[in-house]
């Protein structure tokens, strides 16, 4: 399976990190080149070594997506910081590159359940932070 992450934070990076162990083909897009060091960190060989790509762009740029391999990917992962920037590429992937199946992750939980119900995967850490505060704070 071919992989796109957009994003290589620790949650991009980790997940990216993870699929390239399993044996899946990943690819993985960040503005900020010095971001590739998360991707080589406690990694016997380099990104590239092991098989992963890399690609230094803008996440918001069509140029850069394609350079990523968007338009083959089967998952596609937006994992910025940036709810609006993850918003507007996993539409992009879903919409204009068809890519069978998008993940987003977005801070708002009110946003990422409209989303959901678009049809995008919503990953929502501040859901779950929410839903777990509220079990140890109601607990009996």
């Amino acid at each position: 399976m071919f992989i796109v992450i957009v994003g290589a934070g620790r949650v991009g990076s980790a997940v990216a990190k993870r699929a390239l162990s399993a044996g899946h083909d990943v690819s993985v897009l960040d503005s900020d080149p010095l971001s590739h060091e998360r991707l080589d960190k406690d990694q016997s060989t380099s990104w590239e070594d092991a098989g992963g790509r890399f690609t230094v762009a803008a996440a918001l740029e069509i140029d850069g997506l394609i350079a990523a391999g968007i338009e083959a990917a089967d998952v596609f992962m937006a994992a910025t910081s940036g709810d609006n920037t993850n918003l507007v590429i996993a539409q992009l992937a879903q919409r204009r590159f068809n890519v069978p199946r998008v993940v987003v992750r977005v801070a708002d939980p009110a946003r990422a359940a409209w989303y959901g119900e678009q049809g995008l995967l919503t990953i929502c850490p501040t859901q779950s932070a929410i839903d777990e505060a509220e079990q140890v704070v109601l607990a009996p």
